[in-house]
């Protein structure tokens, strides 16, 4: 089985995730946006072995650390979509803006599509491309954990922005009441920043994308 904790880094208060299998005890950590050492500190405290990095967009609070974890660990990054490559390439002109020192772009080792699965240890998460907030935003779907990590899509009572460069509200709600709503009510997300939540609360409740809305 897949286990998970989250982990807040950046002043932006994201929710950097350490999913490992409960077997191997082989991790990746999803969206190392900053502070290495609190991430790091925590996978030593857990007991597992970082193998990859997984990112859901490229976003600085989302993908600030990347480069520099990855050289530290020798490991591999996946994803996002190729979409969210000028997101990426950006990475140092956003640091400048949103007071990253030292953040760095990067050439994820895959490019990830919809419909992709990667691996955890001996367990398969599926990709799930969910555009609006950026174009290459992807989602990491565990289906018998009844997981989904959303990034920056989905939030508890709300949903992501849509005002950054090529970001795009209606397809943002496509993204959550097609890909993401469907994978069932009792899924259990883990958002970009604030508290989980499942789809059937958001589907209840939530303003913005709820059934009623």
């Amino acid at each position: 089985m897949i286990d998970l904790r989250i982990v807040p880094v950046t002043p932006f208060e994201q929710n950097c995730s350490i999913v490992w299998c409960d077997k191997t005890r082989k991790a990746a950590v999803v969206d190392p946006g900053g502070d290495l050492e609190r991430i790091l500190a925590k996978a030593k405290e857990l007991g597992v072995t970082i193998e990859k990095i997984l990112i859901t967009h490229g976003h600085i609070d989302h993908a600030g650390g990347t480069a520099q974890l990855a050289r530290e660990l020798g490991v591999p990054v996946e994803g996002p979509e190729k979409a969210d490559l000028f997101w990426i390439t950006g990475i140092p002109q956003q640091a400048r803006t949103f007071g990253f020192p030292g953040a760095e772009s990067f050439e994820p080792d895959r490019w990830l599509h919809d419909g992709d699965t990667v691996t955890v240890g001996d367990e398969t998460l599926r990709v799930i491309h969910v555009p609006g907030h950026t174009p290459g935003h992807v989602a990491f779907f565990h289906a018998d954990a009844r997981l989904a990590i959303v990034g920056d899509v989905l939030f508890a009572g709300s949903i992501g922005r849509t005002d950054f460069p090529q970001g795009d509200h209606a397809t943002l709600i496509r993204s959550i009441r097609q890909k993401l709503f469907p994978l069932g009510d009792d899924i259990t997300f883990v958002p970009g920043h604030g508290p989980t939540s499942t789809f059937g609360e958001e589907r209840r409740s939530n303003p913005y994308v709820g059934d009623h809305a």
